[in-house]
């Protein structure tokens, strides 16, 4: 089992049995609930400064090394060592996106919020993206539903205590399907 370096998560797994059950189980018919596990993605940090014009932005992002589809987390700072816990789990999948790709998703994903706040006041945008040597973890809850022959997948964000919708479905099936080992129900 590998040591990995985790956002600490703000949803125990008692709450997240509690949410699965009553968020999506019990309202919306997903079935019994039959086994909750915890599973980290990695994501990628980087320091990004945006220049607007004479506007000058500087904050982090971490893009999820998977697939660069997840929302990214954005910090004020590198994440403080309070924040982080350092662990051994096999419940993760791979990175997957190279460094390349992830780079040109997450700028994309920047200038759709650069224009999202105003599309007439940008002014020669540029982007400079630093990656952060930090292997970030984020937690996530996974809850399984239904019958043996009919499974269904529901997702819950650990840090942000949200569920997460189709991308991260797609991502967390995906790593079960293919890896009999990933170490999840």
């Amino acid at each position: 089992m590998a040591v990995i370096t985790s956002l600490r998560p703000n949803l125990s797994r008692a709450e997240a049995i509690e949410a699965f059950r009553e968020g999506w189980g019990g309202r919306l018919g997903g079935g019994e609930l039959r086994s909750v596990a915890e599973a980290f993605v990695p994501f990628r940090l980087y320091e990004v400064v945006v220049q607007n014009g004479s506007r000058r932005q500087r904050s982090w992002f971490a893009l999820d090394a998977v697939a660069g589809l997840l929302d990214p987390y954005q910090f004020e700072g590198p994440p403080a060592p309070k924040e982080l816990l350092s662990l051994e789990t096999r419940n993760r999948p791979e990175p997957a996106l190279d460094e390349a790709a992830g780079r040109r998703r997450l700028e994309d994903m920047l200038r759709r919020l650069v224009f999202q706040s105003g599309f007439f006041r940008v002014r020669g945008l540029e982007f400079r993206l630093e990656r952060v040597p930090l292997d970030l973890h984020v937690p996530y809850w996974i809850g399984l539903y239904g019958t043996t022959g009919v499974r269904r997948l529901r997702v819950l964000d650990a840090v942000r205590r949200r569920f997460e919708g189709g991308k991260a479905r797609a991502l967390f099936e995906g790593w079960l399907t293919a890896s009999p080992e990933a170490g999840c129900p």
